[in-house]
């Protein structure tokens, strides 16, 4: 296809994807799901596993002469749905970062440290274990892969949290500016960034290049540090430039879109991906009338147009129809138990032993156990760069979704209407 083509097409792209997001977030709300899971729900649909499957039975039966569904989304144009994706993703992640309460994150940073640890230990090792079963039993791992590399790749896919996710249902629940939201926001953000950081080592002895670990862990070290210094006291001017202009100018905006992007670019360039880059500059950035007047400008157009190309860009790459056997119905079982029991189990015990009272801490334990689409953008690397078969990753996808799923009616089970009726989930309006 032509560029021509691929831009008119990507058009009609949007407007299907926009469409379907609203029409399955009706459904979805029903049944206690935020938008944000519906837009994941909505990718899956879109994809080859449900539009894909029932395109290609409509054509083998003579009904159609055309593949609708491939013809809506051929591979050509998925270069430009995900530019676009890691646009909405970074930005919305900024935004998180602007309003994220770090007067809150340094007053239990000993204990978002402890839940993160937790949340990592316990899921890596259950992860490690599955792993060296799964070796030894052969088909999940590629022959090229050496058992220490299959464990601590699973190890860190079993670590992941869905931090773009959690932080999307902690906004919805209107808790980001919370105890409880800030917590879960801080320890996700610990914890998928160790998790990136061992993928780092798993594809830099894979690819036997250790400058690889070196950029990703020693570069966001750097980078995080100089943001949240040098970077911090620069944009502190921006503040008081918001004050004597009565408000956000187009230079000073244009400022700020670059540093997003440039810091976007920079963490993605060293391997641990986009949205960390954009949420350490969020937090950088100034409280106050420039923050709000940001919120403002940028919200509605990212919340409502550019997020949802992220969660159904990763949907449309999904193929759930893949685990088809019992023995690998079996196996998604027992992956999916190891993922709840060491992630979320493990995470409500460390809130619990900082004295967290027992529904919060299952609160955290619930919104921690949420894999979400940060698990498919591993397990796509996984599967790109040879380290998984289409069979392991069709099981993990099962284990990602479903622990997502559960995350926002487990989290009103056993938080939500409490907070309600304490007044703990703020004043912040729903983000759908």
């Amino acid at each position: 296809m032509s560029a021509f083509d691929l831009s008119v097409r990507f058009f009609l792209q949007l407007a299907v994807v926009l469409g379907a997001c609203r029409v399955v977030g009706l459904i979805a709300r029903r049944f206690g799901q935020p938008q944000v899971v519906a837009e994941m729900i909505t990718g899956v649909i879109l994809g080859p596993s449900v539009f894909g499957l029932l395109s290609a039975k409509a054509v083998s039966a003579g009904l159609l002469s055309v593949d609708p569904q491939a013809w809506l989304f051929p591979k050509e144009s998925k270069v430009i749905f995900f530019a676009v994706s890691q646009i909405g993703l970074a930005m919305y992640m900024f935004l998180v970062g602007v309003e994220f309460r770090t007067d809150l994150f340094s007053s239990r940073i000993r204990a978002a440290a402890s839940v993160s640890i937790a949340g990592m230990l316990a899921p890596f090792a259950l992860g490690a274990a599955l792993a060296v079963w799964l070796a030894s039993s052969g088909g999940f791992f590629t022959p090229k892969v050496e058992r220490w590399e299959a464990v601590l790749f699973l190890g860190a896919s079993m670590c992941i949290t869905a931090f773009p996710m959690l932080a999307r249902i902690i906004v919805e629940r209107g808790l980001s500016g919370t105890s409880l939201g800030t917590l879960a926001l801080a320890a996700g953000a610990i914890d998928d960034a160790a998790a990136w950081c061992v993928l780092a080592i798993v594809l830099a002895s894979f690819k036997d290049d250790w400058r690889i670990a070196a950029w990703a862990i020693g570069g966001g070290v750097v980078y995080a540090t100089l943001v949240l210094t040098l970077g911090r006291r620069l944009f502190a001017r921006m503040e008081p430039l918001t004050r004597a202009n009565g408000g956000l100018t187009q230079p000073m905006l244009a400022v700020t879109l670059m540093a997003v992007m440039l810091g976007s670019w920079f963490t993605d360039a060293i391997g641990i991906y986009a949205v960390f880059g954009a949420f350490i500059l969020g937090v950088a950035m100034p409280r106050g009338e420039f923050a709000a007047a940001l919120t403002r400008q940028l919200e509605p157009l990212l919340v409502v147009f550019l997020l949802p190309t992220f969660f159904t860009y990763s949907g449309l790459n999904t193929r759930l129809d893949l685990v088809d056997t019992p023995q690998l119905w079996f196996i998604a079982a027992i992956v999916f138990l190891a993922a709840c029991l060491g992630k979320g189990g493990a995470c409500w015990a460390a809130a619990r032993l900082h004295g967290e009272d027992n529904r919060t801490a299952l609160a955290v334990g619930t919104l921690m156990n949420a894999r979400g689409l940060m698990e498919l953008i591993i397990l796509n690397i996984g599967l790109e760069r040879g380290l998984i078969t289409p069979q392991l990753f069709s099981i993990m996808v099962v284990m990602a979704v479903l622990t997502t799923l559960l995350a926002s009616p487990v989290f009103e089970w056993v938080y939500g209407t409490t907070a309600r009726a304490r007044g703990d989930l703020g004043s912040l309006p729903s983000r759908s």
